[in-house]
């Protein structure tokens, strides 16, 4: 197994029959996604709901036979006991950036309705301050290119995400998506949240904070749990 699928591997020990999951997007999530259906395929996990954050997902699960839910049709009392997602960046408290899979808006909904929040990466995504590589950004399409110029204002860098063809790329939810890097990292990802947050245009952003439980680590030396305080 790569690491990758190590780090899902561990994540499946936590998944229980009965359990409504929050179903992440991006590479290590699909294999744990793969590895779930397995399970509920021999009947090792049965009652098992996923909520997906994605189409992409929605279309995996559903080939592998995993039951799907929405948020609306899953119980207010009950909510979800587990979601599993990736991520791009884990900075020492457990705060993340995720969205190079092109989810975040979706990911950022679905996993702030569940009680547990459990992240999968291998090692390489470990770092000591956020900022490390591109923060996406997700913006609506009309008048697109005045958030990429405040955005290159506020960090230096920002380029609309485009395909190989040209086009933007355009989410699930029809919006664009920015990436912007900072030189120096993000000194203060908590107000930089918040002037995201606060700007009309910008949808969401891909600084998850305060929101994780556990993070599974994947590494050459072995699997490494780190848990929030």
């Amino acid at each position: 197994m790569n690491l990758k699928q190590q780090a899902a591997r561990k994540a499946l020990s936590y998944v229980k029959s009965g359990m409504n999951l929050g179903l992440g997007t991006g590479s290590t999530t699909t294999y744990f996604i793969e590895m779930l259906g397995e399970k509920v395929r021999d009947g090792e996990l049965v009652d098992i709901t996923g909520v997906p954050t994605s189409k992409g997902i929605a279309q995996l699960a559903g080939e592998l036979g995993i039951p799907l839910a929405s948020l609306a049709t899953v119980a207010p009392e009950q909510a979800l006991d587990l979601a599993v997602d990736g991520a791009d960046e884990v900075d020492p408290d457990l705060n993340l950036i995720k969205g190079l899979g092109r989810a975040l808006l979706r990911e950022k909904i679905i996993e702030s309705h569940a009680k547990r929040l459990l992240i999968i990466v291998d090692e390489s995504k470990v770092v000591e301050q956020l900022g490390r590589g591109p923060l996406p950004v997700e913006v609506v399409q009309f008048e697109a290119e005045i958030q990429v110029r405040w955005l290159e204002d506020l960090c230096g860098r920002a380029e609309l995400w485009l395909e190989e063809s040209g086009e933007p790329v355009i989410t699930d939810n029809g919006n664009f998506l920015v990436r912007c890097w900072f030189s120096q990292g993000i000194s203060n990802p908590y107000d930089l949240a918040r002037l995201l947050a606060d700007r009309p245009g910008i949808i969401e952003h891909g600084l998850f904070l305060d929101m994780v439980n556990l993070v599974i680590v994947a590494g050459e030396d072995g699997i490494q749990v780190k848990e929030r305080t």
